[in-house]
């Protein structure tokens, strides 16, 4: 019988995480079923998410129509559900984080999108969330942005675990470590234990593809001398990104500054790669798990992703090899005029506008379904059930 190739990858010093969260997986027990088979070690969500899993399926509707007879606004609604789902799938994963000492394991819950560009908002957020779920091995979500970068550093001070997400540029990624390991220092310098705090920075891969694809491709149209050079690197740029930012993960987390506060107990920053679905047919459906398989990293993964690899992956440790072609691909990008920082900052505008959109989204639908609930005979038992919960 063949081994199951998603559980090969922790050989590798790899970790799998599921890009996916809705209610009914952790009711029915699909995703117990994930951590025991699988080896699944980790859960994310975004707003994208949660706008999926209400829109989709029906899991919501009692708990929306019983906080929406409590008086509950939209917003209300939907920090209660998205509490009450993360304290639960943070519960069944409590035994992978306490048997890894607290390195593994993580339930991410994000700040709303609007506050991308604010520090402050973010941090307030980020506060009240940690609060609310009260769980060790939750994480989180704040973008990195400029405006991220000073929340991220002051939200690891005070120990909250923090997942960087809408990360693309390799010069934003420096800045990202330097962040938490700026509030890890001062955190030390308050004598506050730094053992329990941790941070992944999550790097999004298959849109960085996208998009430089699509600029290659109106190099190549213009049929230019540089068009053999331009083709040869169609689908490469985001996998050497990530190989160079895995290389600079370990400068940073292997230099003698961050040894004195691993003396101390710090956990490194862990790079976890997202976006990781092939949004390139002509590409393999594994593309961005193959490549990028290496010690002391994240996959996350959505769950048609994760699916195909259980089917036809073949893991082995490809992350630290084919460094210098990496260096190539990003040199000879630049060659051919196209700035890697600018598809980045255009990567992280669209990545924020999108998820202001799904919130948006999800906001509709849950005023929609809250004003069905008044237009309906009212339930008391559902109201008593939900009061006594």
């Amino acid at each position: 019988m063949k081994e199951n190739p998603l559980l090969k990858l922790e050989r590798f010093g790899q970790s799998v995480w599921l890009d996916f969260i809705r209610r009914g997986m952790i009711t029915s027990g699909e995703l117990a079923e994930l951590i025991r088979e699988d080896g699944l070690r980790g859960v994310t969500s975004n707003p994208s998410i949660f706008e999926k899993a209400v829109g989709g399926s029906h899991d919501y509707d009692q708990t929306i129509r019983a906080l929406a007879l409590e008086g509950k606004n939209a917003h209300q609604i939907y920090e209660s559900f998205t509490v009450e789902d993360i304290q639960r799938a943070a519960d069944l994963f409590i035994h992978v984080y306490d048997e890894v000492g607290g390195t593994n394991g993580f339930v991410s819950l994000e700040v709303s999108p609007y506050l991308a560009h604010d520090t402050a908002g973010t941090v307030a957020e980020a506060r009240r969330f940690w609060a609310a779920v009260q769980r060790p091995n939750l994480l989180i979500k704040v973008p990195a942005t400029q405006e991220g970068l000073p929340a991220i550093q002051q939200l690891i001070s005070e120990g909250i675990n923090v997942n960087v997400t809408l990360l693309f540029g390799l010069e934003r990624y420096r800045e990202v470590a330097e962040a938490y390991i700026a509030g890890l220092e001062a955190r030390a310098a308050q004598d506050g234990p730094l053992k329990l705090v941790a941070s992944v920075a999550s790097f999004f891969v298959s849109r960085i593809d996208l998009l430089v694809d699509s600029l290659l491709e109106q190099l190549i149209h213009r049929a230019g001398a540089k068009s053999e050079m331009e083709a040869a690197l169609r689908g490469k740029v985001a996998v050497a990104s990530a190989k160079v930012a895995y290389q600079m993960y370990q400068e940073l987390f292997f230099s003698n500054r961050f040894r004195s506060l691993a003396l101390r107990g710090a956990h490194p920053q862990r790079l976890l790669w997202a976006s990781t679905s092939t949004k390139n047919p002509s590409y393999s459906d594994v593309k961005y798990v193959e490549a990028l398989i290496g010690p002391g990293t994240i996959n996350t993964v959505s769950l048609q992703t994760l699916n195909a690899y259980r089917d036809h992956g073949h893991p082995a440790s490809r992350l630290e090899k084919g460094m210098t072609e990496a260096r190539q691909v990003l040199d000879r990008l630049a060659e051919i005029g196209i700035n890697l920082e600018e598809v980045a900052q255009q990567l992280e505008d669209d990545g924020i506008e999108k998820f202001v959109l799904a919130f948006d989204r999800l906001m509709d639908t849950l005023e929609k379904k809250r004003a069905e609930t008044f237009r309906e005979p009212v339930d008391r038992q559902t109201l008593h059930n939900r009061q006594s919960f």
